[in-house]
């Protein structure tokens, strides 16, 4: 029997050692630390939130390739991101799983600025190389639609991607003229597949909604990369509150048909002047974090005409009086305009008038008493009061 050579047995071992050891790096480094869930559980077999999760990653591995500035919109995740869970964060990172993404619902919604959907056919064709089903649904723009244009082009207004029965939710998120940001409703065509997704369970498309642009933070969520808003409590808060009513526009054109708007210099004036009011008060109430509507004659104008009632002189929006803050006039103030009448209290028929270019903003406090809502209002030079009751529906 041949003598072995040591040194030829000693190179052996270490080759098969070095061998060894990188394959245990290699693994290592692409399944054990990887982040994110597990991907098999003790049985062998995928879990439902390894499936969401990995339905997710694939989702924005594309959209990513094709640099879409998506951002996680979906309720139920954003409601996770509380104080609660972020103080969990160093525990949640030593214990990989799906803690945010897998949220146990069959869709994940994501929100994107329609003007940079510059790469539709591609991102559809990759989309659908991953193995995602696609329907995309669109609608007419209300941009387009004025008095003298009822109806507007067809845009995209949702796209959902189906992949292993999990739905992404991808709503388009456009630009309008008051500096806002809107969404349309999601309606299924007739010869669409009604049973391609749980329409019912969406977040997004019962009803159009608006917001305004939150400001975007790119954070880790489950070991993926991905955009949420920095102010998620206010975003919730919107989404919770965003049913957005489109102007009438065939009834307005019917109305000035018969009652033609006034068009005179002092007219436009008046209208640009309760505009840009309008915009001051609400940003000064939404810094207050009060939720407001339009009320009486303005509500009216709108409804009616698609416009400002010239004629009325003033300006008028309801606040509930539970979300009264006692430093509202301090915040008018400073927001420059001027307190002109305070009639009533508080806790009965609260009223605010303030002036800013000559125009009067009147704020009215409405009381919830079981099902019926009122409110008090005084007349500025008899101090009479009235009362008006509505029903809540």
């Amino acid at each position: 029997m041949p003598r072995v050579n040591r040194t030829t047995v000693l190179s052996l071992l270490i080759v098969s050692s070095s061998v060894f050891l990188l394959f245990q790096l290699y693994h290592y480094r692409k399944y054990v630390s990887k982040p994110g869930p597990h991907i098999l559980n003790r049985t062998g077999h995928l879990t439902a939130s390894d499936v969401q999760w990995q339905t997710v990653k694939k989702f924005l591995a594309v959209a990513q390739h094709f640099r879409l500035p998506l951002f996680l919109a979906d309720p139920a995740t954003l409601t996770l991101l509380s104080q609660d869970a972020l103080l969990q964060r160093d525990r949640l990172v030593r214990e990989p799983h799906c803690s945010f993404l897998c949220t146990g619902r069959p869709v994940t919604s994501f929100a994107l600025y329609a003007n940079l959907w510059k790469y539709e056919p591609a991102f559809l064709l990759a989309a659908e190389q991953k193995g995602f089903e696609l329907l995309e649904l669109r609608g007419e723009d209300p941009r387009l639609a004025s008095l003298d244009t009822l109806s507007g082009e067809e845009i995209p207004l949702h796209l959902l991607l189906r992949l292993h029965s999990y739905i992404i939710q991808v709503v388009f998120l456009y630009e309008r003229s008051g500096n806002y940001l809107w969404h349309g409703e999601l309606r299924l065509k007739a010869n669409m597949d009604r049973s391609f997704a749980p329409f019912k369970l969406l977040d997004f498309g019962q009803h159009a909604g608006a917001y305004d642009r939150p400001e975007l933070v790119l954070t880790v969520l489950d070991g993926l990369d991905v955009r949420i808003p920095r102010n998620v409590s206010r975003f919730l808060s919107e989404q919770r509150h965003a049913r957005f009513l489109e102007c009438r526009y065939r009834e307005a054109r019917s109305f000035l048909q018969l009652y033609p708007d006034d068009s005179s210099p002092d007219a436009l004036e008046f209208r640009l002047k309760v505009k840009s009011l309008l915009h001051l008060a609400a940003q000064t109430l939404a810094h207050l974090d009060i939720p407001f509507w339009l009320s009486s004659g303005t509500c009216l104008g709108w409804f009616r005409q698609c416009s400002i009632i010239s004629y009325s002189r003033d300006v008028d929006i309801g606040i509930l009086i539970m979300n009264f803050r006692s430093d509202i006039i301090t915040a008018f103030r400073d927001a420059g305009l001027s307190l002109k009448h305070k009639f009533g209290k508080a806790e009965d028929s609260l009223e605010l008038s303030f002036l800013r270019d000559d125009v009067k903003l009147d704020v009215f406090f409405f009381y919830e008493d079981g099902d019926i809502v009122w409110n008090g209002g005084t007349q500025a030079k008899s101090g009479k009061k009235f009362n008006g009751l509505w029903r809540l529906i």
